[in-house]
């Protein structure tokens, strides 16, 4: 490849930083132009009075796929960042006491079945197989393979057909697993990419498989540290980061992109422009300068988009050693309140939560004998619901700071040292995500694959689209993914 060939990534979340690795590896010159102060996108980092609260994805489930950016530049990623093992991966939690911890430990993981009901260690060994079939065939063999044609969903569609990726997770998880605990302990992960457990395509069970061949990893620093990371690898490879540079256009030349201006004014010119930005944003403002833009947002702006999140970050003065580092709080309801969350029109009264205490790993995050967390709960979306979130906020983080301190973390309220709320008002004004949505499109099959928007625009041919609304899909793995399947697109345009 030619080394005057230039590419600009708008976005460095995830997804865009590392689609810039390997484009800058590959060979591209490759700038990066990120609207905040700070890289990382949703994996932004807040600090005050000594606590650090990483803002977004704490579940890092697939390091193999970051380390082989490094390994890509010829660089070793004990260089850059320090990968520390989660153990349990999570404490599962129900209002009636019980809890289980799901481990990559067989044994434990079968006794604590049987505890709950012996007929189910069989069934949940059928259900790891199958897990670990659709493993294989949907992030193995498909998760970095650019839909562009309708000819390729139908070259995966019988491998599809036969693994029934029609039913939904709960579905197939209940098809193996009687007791509804364990229903909800093997089927909420789809949860953390946006999708519904009952509606999201049973290909999403895919991800049970993924963290028991890996397990679940945390930076040592937090996410923020391994975003440091990827960026310093960057910049060490010749690339260049621009940060409080908002991008007010792409710019489009004889039915290309030409490159990207700036609120500010400033040009950069390019052979090819990848966007990391949310997806209706790109088309709606990026390229309303552009016919394609119109026609595209309007066609995205139908489709189901994932719900949106309330997160609180939180630093008390005190350590609640009886917390492990990921918990899942499930709430009295499950499908009853999924359903609100994914298409009710105002806030249910009741909620379910994930508490993250990162200090139960790395207790460097928060000033000695203190803790940082965080606490999420997933609501519905701006296009759903109109709720006034600069009102309903404080309501609701109060409501459950004192859920929090009556089940799970004794005192809390008294032991507050600062917190903070993010909302969907949050996701919509500094993210720019549409409707406030947490995920981009909501991953039913239908939204999978072809049917999601292209790596590749299909009529801008040097335009590209990286991260949570593009193919795979949300998640750490998933936008790492992404950028694999957008950086083979754009290096074998660009000849390498």
């Amino acid at each position: 490849m030619n080394q005057a060939n230039k590419a600009v990534v708008v976005g460095a979340g995830f997804g865009g930083l590392a689609l810039a690795i390997r484009l800058q590896a590959g060979g591209t010159q490759t700038t990066l132009l990120e609207k905040r102060d700070k890289p990382g996108g949703r994996a932004y980092v807040y600090e005050d009075q000594g606590f650090v609260f990483d803002a977004g994805p704490t579940v890092i489930t697939d390091p193999s796929c970051i380390e082989e950016l490094f390994t890509l530049a010829g660089k070793r990623i004990e260089d850059y960042v320090e990968m520390l093992p989660v153990a349990p991966f999570y404490r599962l939690c129900w209002e009636d006491g019980s809890h289980f911890d799901y481990a990559n430990d067989q044994e434990a993981l079968d006794r604590q079945i049987h505890a709950i009901n012996p007929r189910d260690v069989a069934g949940y060994q059928r259900f790891l197989a199958y897990s670990k079939a659709v493993f294989e065939e949907g992030y193995i063999k498909l998760g970095t393979v650019p839909f562009l044609t309708f000819r390729d969903m139908i070259a995966a569609g019988p491998q599809l057909a036969k693994l029934q990726a029609w039913r939904s997770v709960y579905s197939m998880v209940s098809r193996f697993v009687e007791n509804e605990h364990l229903r909800q302990a093997f089927s909420f992960h789809s949860l953390l990419v946006g999708g519904n457990p009952f509606a999201t395509s049973s290909i999403y069970t895919l991800i049970h498989a993924l963290e028991r061949r890996w397990g679940v990893w945390f930076p040592r620093g937090g996410t923020g540290a391994l975003v440091k990371g990827l960026v310093r690898l960057f910049e060490d490879i010749g690339g260049r980061i621009e940060l409080n540079a908002a991008v007010a256009q792409i710019e489009t030349k004889d039915g290309r992109a030409s490159g990207v201006r700036l609120e500010d004014g400033r040009l950069f010119a390019a052979d090819a422009v990848a966007s990391n930005a949310d997806v209706v944003h790109t088309y709606a403002s990026l390229l309303n300068g552009h016919p394609r833009g119109n026609t595209e947002a309007a066609s995205l702006r139908k489709k189901r988009f994932s719900n949106s999140l309330f997160v609180i970050y939180f630093g008390l003065n005190h350590h609640h050693s009886q917390l492990q580092h990921h918990t899942v709080c499930f709430g009295p309801r499950y499908r009853g309140l999924i359903d609100e969350i994914f298409k009710g029109d105002a806030l249910a009264d009741d909620f379910s939560l994930y508490l993250h205490a990162p200090c139960v790993t790395d207790p460097s995050l928060a000033p000695p004998g203190c803790g940082s967390h965080y606490v999420l709960a997933p609501v519905p979306h701006l296009g759903n619901a109109d709720i006034d979130w600069d009102v309903e906020g404080p309501r609701y983080r109060d409501k459950i700071f004192a859920y929090l301190e009556e089940r799970y973390m004794p005192g809390l309220r008294s032991q507050l040292v600062t917190s903070r709320i993010f909302t969907p008002f949050d996701f919509r004004d500094q993210l720019n995500a549409h409707v406030g949505s947490a995920f981009s499109l909501e991953p039913v099959l239908t939204q999978s694959a072809w049917f999601r928007p292209h790596n590749r625009d299909r009529d801008l041919s040097n335009l590209y689209l990286v991260g949570a609304g593009t193919h795979p899909g949300a998640g750490v793995p998933g936008v790492i993914g992404s950028a694999k399947a957008t950086a083979g697109l754009m290096l074998a345009e660009a000849g390498a």
